[in-house]
């Protein structure tokens, strides 16, 4: 079974969309996009530069969009199962067919500009944790009173809190955490600080034309499938306030059955975790278009052993 991914906000460097707006319709269909959101998607994903695009407004949108073109670009795709890292949600709830593209680039532009707002409250941020035992690191993570914003399985936890908070994380690691990397991200996001997000998203969930997905979609809030097109939308509005279980969805593929996996662009973090913590299952991981090959052969082996 094929597993389609989508990755989270970090995952974005500069310059990294010019290579897939030279496929054929790609500069059409993101000029489309970027009239309907008010924000020049090519512009940000060729010319700007990575302080520009670490702005909560510009790297959510430009991250659904990059994932939407890569996956067009494969072709024909039945995936098994869909799932999201973090905004990484609305791009595999549009692969699964519960929003339209055009709708999952307006809700993220909505979701990107909340979060922003909510973000210039207070400095913020976040920071990944490599090694330790999560049992260790969670106690110690809320003694600083930071939270465990993205459990991502694999060994790697990210913290999420104040700059000062963060401060003292780099200073005072916990027992068996090798390195405690800052995020290019702008914000303490999946924690009460985005609380304010939330209302902003649910006024505009209400405008929102819904279907039930089409293929399993696995949520971050605690890795179950989700059935209805509503509950997704539901479970998309309040996760920006709450932590990432992307460890409980990778046992959610697990347990379905997953044997292949692919990353749309800019892929690479998803599929690293993927090595540690499932091994076995295949990965191909989308960073530019010479990756797209791979994918389409991982893709027609697991439809051959169907």
């Amino acid at each position: 079974m094929l597993v389609l991914v989508a990755p989270g906000q970090g995952a974005q460097t500069p310059g990294f969309l010019t290579p897939w707006l030279e496929l054929p319709g790609a500069a059409h269909r993101v000029a489309a996009w970027s009239e309907a959101i008010g924000l020049d998607l090519a512009h940000y994903g060729t010319k700007a530069d990575a302080d520009e695009i670490r702005d909560t407004a510009v790297a959510q949108p430009l991250l659904v969009a990059a994932g939407l073109l890569s996956a067009a670009a494969l072709g024909e795709v039945a995936p098994g199962a869909v799932a999201g890292h973090s905004v990484g949600e609305i791009t595999a709830a549009a692969f699964a067919g519960v929003l339209d593209d055009t709708a999952a680039l307006r809700l993220v532009r909505t979701r990107g500009l909340a979060m922003a707002e909510a973000a210039a409250v207070t400095e913020t941020g976040m920071s990944a944790l490599l090694g330790g035992d999560p049992e260790v690191t969670v106690p110690h993570l809320e003694k600083l009173g930071l939270t465990p914003a993205n459990v991502n399985g694999a060994g790697q936890i990210v913290a999420a809190g104040t700059l000062e908070q963060l401060a003292a994380l780099e200073a005072d690691k916990p027992e068996g955490v090798r390195r405690v990397v800052p995020l290019k991200v702008a914000g303490a996001f999946h924690t009460h600080h985005m609380a304010p997000a939330v209302a902003k998203l649910e006024a505009a969930a209400k405008e929102l034309t819904v279907a039930d997905p089409t293929v399993s979609y696995v949520s971050n809030k605690d890795g179950r499938t989700v059935a209805t097109g509503s509950e997704v939308v539901s479970r998309l509005v309040g996760q920006v306030a709450n932590p990432v279980r992307w460890d409980l969805c990778m046992e959610t593929f697990e347990a379905l059955g997953a044997t292949a996996l692919i990353e749309v662009c800019p892929g690479g973090t998803l599929t690293g975790l993927a090595k540690r913590a499932l091994p076995g299952v295949r990965t191909v991981a989308l960073k530019t278009p010479d990756d797209l090959d791979a994918a389409r052969t991982l893709i027609a082996d697991v439809s051959a052993a169907r």
